[in-house]
């Protein structure tokens, strides 16, 4: 599990190999993710956009950005959490996800706040150390 908190909104993510949706075979490997988000704070919040830097294990990079997280821009009143759940494909073994959610509070201001960096790993990875 990783988890980070900015501005009192805590961003937890789990992520799972999903073998049965991989062909390593043919360089596609897959993964579930499931993002919980929390409002800690004590003002309303409603997540509008993300923004995510997907790495494979080559190093190239891939951004996804778009209004809000598997179709939904949830609200989160003070204590409320949120949950879903999406997935990456990538042509290496493994790789990393970083990214971002854009919150507007209800006076129409907005910040932004940090995903955590999490591994996507898979048993297929034949990593070397020098």
């Amino acid at each position: 599990m990783y988890e980070k908190t900015t501005h009192d909104i805590r961003v937890s993510v789990h992520p799972v190999f999903l073998d049965e949706q991989s062909a390593p075979d043919r360089n596609h490997f897959v993964w579930a993710y499931r993002v919980n988000i929390e409002n800690k704070g004590d003002e309303t919040v409603q997540l509008v956009n993300r923004h995510w830097r997907i790495t494979d294990k080559l190093g190239r990079q891939h951004e996804v950005k778009g209004a809000g997280v598997v179709g939904e821009q949830p609200v989160l009143k003070p204590g409320e959490s949120y949950d879903y759940t999406s997935g990456c494909p990538l042509e290496t073994p493994s790789g990393i996800m970083v990214g971002s959610y854009e919150m507007r509070t209800p006076d129409g201001g907005s910040f932004w706040v940090d995903i955590p960096a999490f591994s996507l790993d898979s048993p297929h990875d034949k990593a070397r150390i020098n």
